[in-house]
């Protein structure tokens, strides 16, 4: 078994690894807003200008050198919308040429005219496996958008989610966690479409009263078995990465989700403004380790090679 350089091979001793979430860019082919145009303040960590610059697979491969990586899965990196389609056939010709990602996760808007179009062109391309479409949400607790345009109460945005099914696409569940009560209704609505809920489910409040909210969102959520986890992204805005903390939420999200849905996700390069990849990765084995082996296997590779449909042999 070889990790994704090609170079080196997996020690025997070693867990293999997928990583489950992270991205490319190229700004030179493509269009990135949030990188070229407009810079945006309230970036959920804070200052991200280090970012606004190609990360390329030979970034990426850099970075994750140190470990056994086997595979990846790239999510879309919010390239313009009007280049959506454009993004899934750039990065199956980076695949061509470096053998990863080895899946897809894409972008299409559920409330558009064009979202069936969109949806079927993107499922064309053999390593499409899922859609990451952010519903709109509310800035703060307590700020209300229920049933407005976009949102996970919108019939519009119920329709065209509706589709994934049809396309055998997965969604993957980027928002605030006071959003967590309503994906938990999407997934019991949807029960046939599989959800993967990115970083964590976001901890971002880390007193002893959020924390608790947040478990007893993710427990809410958790109860849908079409639901997934990422381990990923434990970053906080105008803070250090801590390993006390991020070990209470890793080894809290595992005891809810449980070992079989919880996928190992290194959200590089955006992590990369708090912890390196090799911190993450050695942090995350030792945080682990007390589950036993198989857990560690299930929760590195098995579980993300089964939910993303990965024709990789570990």
């Amino acid at each position: 078994m070889k990790r994704i350089d090609g170079k080196t091979g997996i020690g025997p001793d070693e867990i293999p690894i997928i990583d489950a979430h992270h991205h490319l860019w190229d700004l030179a082919a493509g269009h990135y807003p949030w990188l070229q145009d407009e810079y945006h303040e309230a970036f959920f960590l804070g200052d991200y200008r280090s970012l606004c610059r190609d990360f390329l697979p030979e970034d990426y491969l850099a970075v994750a050198r140190g470990q056994p990586v086997i595979g990846t899965v790239h999510v879309e990196a919010e390239r313009a919308r009007d280049e959506q389609v454009a993004e899934t056939r750039w990065l199956h010709d980076v695949h061509a040429k470096y053998g990863f990602p080895g899946a897809v996760v894409a972008h299409a808007w559920f409330d558009r005219p064009d979202t069936e179009e969109i949806l079927a062109q993107h499922a064309a391309y053999p390593l499409v496996r899922g859609i990451r479409s952010k519903p709109v949400t509310s800035a703060r607790p307590g700020e209300s958008v229920h049933g407005l345009a976009g949102t996970m109460q919108d019939p519009k945005w119920l329709q065209g989610f509706a589709l994934l099914e049809r396309f055998g696409l997965s969604w993957d569940l980027r928002v605030p966690p006071w959003h967590l009560p309503d994906a938990t209704e999407v997934a019991r609505l949807f029960p046939n479409t599989m959800i993967a809920l990115n970083h964590t489910g976001f901890p971002w409040d880390r007193s002893e009263e959020g924390l608790a909210r947040w478990r007893d969102w993710m427990e809410q959520l958790a109860k849908q078995p079409n639901v997934y986890v990422k381990l990923s992204e434990f970053g906080l805005k105008g803070k250090a990465w801590n390993y006390d903390e991020n070990r209470r939420i890793v080894l809290d999200a595992v005891s809810i989700f449980g070992v079989d849905r919880c996928m190992f996700a290194s959200n590089f390069p955006v992590a990369g403004l708090r912890v390196s990849y090799d911190v993450l990765v050695d942090s995350m084995r030792v945080m682990l380790a007390p589950l036993g082996r198989e857990a560690q296997k299930n929760i590195f590779f098995r579980n993300a090679l089964r939910f993303y449909r990965m024709d990789i042999q570990p």
